[in-house]
């Protein structure tokens, strides 16, 4: 599936069906490539299981199957920091400038801080 997406023409068809169904010809009208080159990026992003198609009369109709993309969501999550440590990391940083703007003020004008923990 990382191949499939790893084009940008098939980003960008993607970002087309994301809430639209459309047929292979709508969606070649939207690029400077030739219908068959379409095409071909529809039968990977079909073959991925990221799209889906269905024919009503003459036509096909892609459609995107987003489930896909989920599991990778969540499989690239795994990598992000756990809960809790951005609100954890920024009351760091705000103690850090606090402790730093208290060292420039010269002694006599330092407010002592009652330790209330």
């Amino acid at each position: 599936m990382a191949a499939a997406i790893a084009d940008p023409v098939r980003r960008e068809i993607l970002e087309m069906l994301h809430g639209a169904r459309l047929t292979a010809g709508e969606i070649a009208e939207r690029f400077e490539i030739s219908r068959p080159a379409v095409s071909r990026h529809l039968r990977v992003l079909r073959e991925s299981g990221l799209v889906r198609d269905e024919p009503i009369g003459r036509q096909r109709f892609y459609a995107l199957n987003a489930e896909p993309l989920a599991e990778l969501a969540g499989w690239i999550a795994r990598f992000e920091r756990p809960a809790g440590w951005a609100q954890r990391l920024d009351a760091l940083e705000t103690e850090i400038y606090r402790t730093r703007r208290e060292r420039r003020q010269p002694p006599g004008e330092r407010t002592t801080r009652e330790n209330t923990a």
